[in-house]
């Protein structure tokens, strides 16, 4: 559908002069001084914060500290960090919190490992206000991030799946928090484009927070319980299980449930 949308497009525009594909499917875009100025204006902020916690933090080998890529190295960065966390908790979790936003913030990978620790070393309740309030605020500073600078990558990027986001957030005004809900809840769009197409396609910024922090909760919890039993996890595919995923899908339609009625009522 995608594809006749475009080819549609480019025969309009053949109608008077050939069709120029590189033209219609992905739009050129230059960043001005002041919006690169302003990203690595964030990018600084990050990195004086992450600085000023290893300076509070006691003298120590940290060679340890490293974003993890797998579960052997979160394994290690857990058994390290349960030394700090008692003493130092202000420093733990202020630092977790940064480098969370900031993998969220520029769509680093590896956040699952980071709900896993945050599991592992807080417990779940503690676990789950840490991961949702943290992803909220990565994917919040992901989104104004984004329309400040992200129109060149995203058509760079996703374009196919940039304008059916388009076309289906122009179809559903009327009920885009339930639909907003449902992306969060199911793996229809992936979290990271969501975050950074939102501001593109105009989703206003209130209800993008709210299916943002409601729509993480329950993904969240299973990642956190998950962390407290670290040990015994083999590999990232233990998380979601067949239930797990089947319990988010349904979440995920009954939020969207509400959306159908209304229209079908009309």
């Amino acid at each position: 559908m995608e594809r006749e949308g475009r080819g549609g497009e480019e025969t309009t525009i053949g109608d008077v002069n050939p069709p120029t594909p590189s033209k219609s499917v992905t739009p050129r875009y230059s960043l001005s001084f002041w919006e690169v100025t302003a990203a690595s204006g964030v990018v600084l902020g990050f990195l004086i914060g992450l600085v000023c916690v290893y300076l509070t933090m006691p003298q120590s080998d940290y060679s340890f500290l490293k974003l993890p890529r797998n579960l052997q190295d979160l394994q290690i960065l857990r058994d390290n960090l349960e030394i700090y966390t008692s003493d130092y908790t202000v420093q733990v979790l202020v630092g977790y919190s940064l480098v969370y936003v900031f993998m969220q913030t520029f769509m680093i990978p590896g956040t699952v490992f980071m709900s896993l620790l945050a599991g592992a070393l807080f417990g779940v309740f503690k676990g789950m206000v840490l991961v949702v309030s943290t992803a909220t605020a990565g994917a919040s500073s992901c989104f104004f991030l984004s329309k400040l600078i992200g129109r060149p990558l995203i058509f760079s990027l996703w374009p196919d799946k940039l304008v059916f986001f388009q076309d289906q957030v122009a179809r559903r005004k009327d009920g885009l928090l339930n639909y907003m809900l449902f992306l969060r809840l199911t793996p229809t769009l992936p979290n990271t484009f969501i975050n950074v197409a939102s501001p593109i396609v105009d989703v206003p910024y209130h209800i993008f927070f709210h299916a943002t922090f409601i729509g993480l909760i329950p993904a969240a919890f299973v990642t956190v319980r998950a962390g407290i039993a670290l040990g015994e996890l083999q590999s990232l595919g233990d998380l979601y299980d067949f239930s797990s995923m089947a319990t988010l899908f349904l979440i995920g339609v009954l939020s969207v449930t509400p959306t159908l009625i209304s229209k079908k009522k009309a």
